[in-house]
């Protein structure tokens, strides 16, 4: 805590041009007082060979299923994070859980989603952290189905040997992330860091940013800007309705981030051990 200074935005002027559904969030806003300014987005999506898995999924179910007929080849993103993406499939599939909030688990909750997890494992080839590794694996045939970035299927789609993939945003929706500048409360040059805020947040560097990593900007006028001219609609930067569905990566406490104070929720600690463990 105190670790981020609050922001004031009218020193910021390019904030004025970001997207509304960026702004206000509670990975970037506490209290109604900002402490960042919001940079890109994207989705977890599922990848699938569409040559191998037919017919085409629209559900999570397709790297659930503890029967796969892809058993052996579905691949999940190595990280304890992963466990929100368990926990979002059960908010659809189980909904007597009462998971509002896929960061925010009960013992109750996290156990659903740590077994799920541990059903998963069964059937899992490889577990991906970079996303080369996972470049690799599809091209290889190694994986055919499993959760990925845009960008991993845009080069995937774009190079050599070809492997016909399609990645999609299932009806459950996903989890995802929204980057955020913050500025230090020890910083000894403030007024550099709001310059650079205002910089990196501008149409034309932002869309430079944003394309090379593979996201959605966050200033609505980068799309304009953007060297593929596809880049916004690829990556829906402008479909609010898309990111409503995606649940952006918080930091798990045990004071629940769903605004619950009768239960202790599980934090970052004890996701990263259950990860080891269902990991084995």
């Amino acid at each position: 805590m105190g670790a981020a200074a609050p922001i004031n935005l009218s020193l910021i002027p390019n904030y004025l041009d970001v997207f509304e559904g960026l702004k206000n969030q509670p990975h970037n806003t506490a209290d109604g007082v900002p402490y960042g300014v919001p940079h890109g987005r994207g989705a977890n999506l599922l990848l699938f060979n569409t040559d191998v898995v037919t017919p085409a999924p629209d559900s999570w179910s397709v790297v659930w299923d503890p029967a796969s007929p892809y058993a052996g080849k579905v691949t999940a993103y190595d990280s304890p994070i992963y466990i929100a993406d368990a926990a979002v499939y059960l908010m659809s599939t189980n909904p007597e859980l009462g998971i509002t909030n896929p960061y925010a688990l009960d013992e109750t909750q996290f156990a659903a989603a740590v077994d799920l997890l541990k059903q998963q494992r069964a059937v899992i080839g490889r577990y991906w952290g970079l996303y080369t590794d996972q470049i690799a694996g599809f091209q290889s045939g190694d994986m055919v189905v499993g959760t990925t970035w845009q960008v991993t299927a845009n080069v995937i789609s774009g190079s050599e040997p070809v492997t016909p993939v399609s990645a999609i945003l299932p009806k459950e929706g996903s989890t995802g992330w929204s980057d955020t500048w913050m500025l230090s409360s020890q910083a000894k040059n403030p007024n550099c860091g709001y310059l650079f805020m205002n910089h990196i947040i501008s149409p034309e560097t932002n869309a430079q940013a944003t394309e090379y990593f593979g996201e959605a900007p966050a200033n609505s006028k980068s799309c304009a800007l953007t060297t593929d001219p596809n880049h916004c609609d690829t990556y829906h930067a402008t479909d609010e309705e898309y990111f409503s569905k995606v649940y952006y990566w918080a930091t798990p406490q045990a004071q629940c981030l769903d605004g619950r104070t009768d239960v202790v929720c599980k934090d970052y600690s004890e996701w990263s051990a259950a990860w080891t463990e269902i990991k084995g």
